[in-house]
């Protein structure tokens, strides 16, 4: 039997989502000061760029529309 869309979605959405959450994890050993150097700035604008990222995906549910893909840099 076909994996429905519905479960395919279900499949590939929880893989995907599981994968950003763990890099957002990793993303977070980056604030060890030891380890790292970084300013307010460094951080505003990476939590800027993500919750910014987090809206466009969001919208592409709520309208479907096509979003420019970006890059994401602190330079």
């Amino acid at each position: 039997m076909a994996e429905s869309k519905h479960d395919k979605f279900i499949r590939v959405a929880e893989a995907r989502t599981n994968k950003i959450i763990d890099m957002i994890r990793l993303l977070s050993n980056c604030s060890n000061t030891a380890t790292y150097e970084y300013t307010d700035e460094d951080v505003k604008k990476i939590f800027s760029t993500l919750e910014s990222e987090l809206k466009a995906c969001k919208s592409k549910y709520q309208d479907n529309s096509n979003n420019k893909e970006n890059k994401f840099t602190l330079r």
